[in-house]
């Protein structure tokens, strides 16, 4: 079931509906990552792989001498660092962040103000976002956006060259475009979810949902270069006369590799 969520940009407001995260609503924007058949043990599939009656999402086959389930490519990485301006090479990285609660959802029955000041992108590589908790009530918050066309605002801005596929998943890649924030969308995932952003896509910081008194861990997984324009591109939302939101670039800190 859905949840209203106010997403506040610097005083104006945007309202949508987080919805619970899943692999067809997010298609656009990247992979959701989770265990396609939760309600098969390795033990049964097993036994009907022996007998030939085998079918599993995502080419899944049985693996390690029958005690296992693998299920094949549930994300893919991608890395376009070789059309980086700087030229040089993205080396696949793994980060650790633990994120403070920063919005308790459960217990209210009226739609939660959540300020959102930053959206980013990482236009050469794919990031995968990994919950490590045990703890089945532990939910994040996905926040995403298309990206417009390209504009006199975002020319500076470094981006594969427009068009191709990200062969991995058959994507077309955004393209250099800032957020189109008229289409923010916004999903409730849980703690047996991870999720890849795709390359370019436009998305919210991590946010861990709940008292400020909780933190989530994630593992984090992307290429990068150490060349801060080409690894994150940011922008900072502010709302002008009226309402009116409007985007200000923000150089991010370049990426320990």
């Amino acid at each position: 079931m859905a949840k209203q969520l106010a997403i506040l940009h610097h005083g104006a407001d945007i309202v949508v509906d987080a919805a619970p995260l899943d692999r067809e609503a997010f298609v656009h924007f990247g992979d959701v990552i989770e265990n396609p058949r939760p309600d098969l043990h390795p033990s049964a599939a097993n036994r009907l792989a022996s007998v030939g009656q085998a079918s599993l999402p995502l080419d899944g086959l049985v693996a390690n001498q029958g005690s296992a389930i693998k299920y094949q490519h549930p994300t893919r990485m991608a890395n376009f660092y070789d059309q980086a301006p700087s030229g040089r090479p993205g080396v696949a990285v793994v980060n650790m962040f633990v994120c403070a609660g920063r919005a308790d959802i459960r217990s209210s029955e009226r739609p939660v103000t959540f300020p959102i000041s930053v959206l980013e992108r990482h236009p050469f590589t794919t990031q995968t976002f990994i919950p490590l908790t045990a703890d089945p009530f532990k939910q994040y918050l996905v926040v995403v956006a298309p990206t417009l066309p390209p504009a006199n605002a975002d020319q500076a801005l470094p981006v594969p060259a427009p068009g191709q596929a990200d062969s991995a998943s058959g994507r077309r890649l955004p393209g250099r475009g800032l957020p189109d924030l008229s289409r923010l969308r916004a999903f409730i995932a849980n703690a047996k979810q991870a999720v890849t952003y795709s390359a370019g896509t436009w998305h919210a910081p991590m946010v861990a949902l709940g008292s400020a008194g909780i933190a989530v861990d994630f593992l984090v997984v992307q290429f990068a270069n150490g060349v801060g324009i080409e690894d994150c591109q940011e922008v900072v939302l502010d709302s002008a006369a009226g309402g009116r939101i409007t985007a200000r670039l923000r150089a991010p800190r370049p990426a320990k590799i």
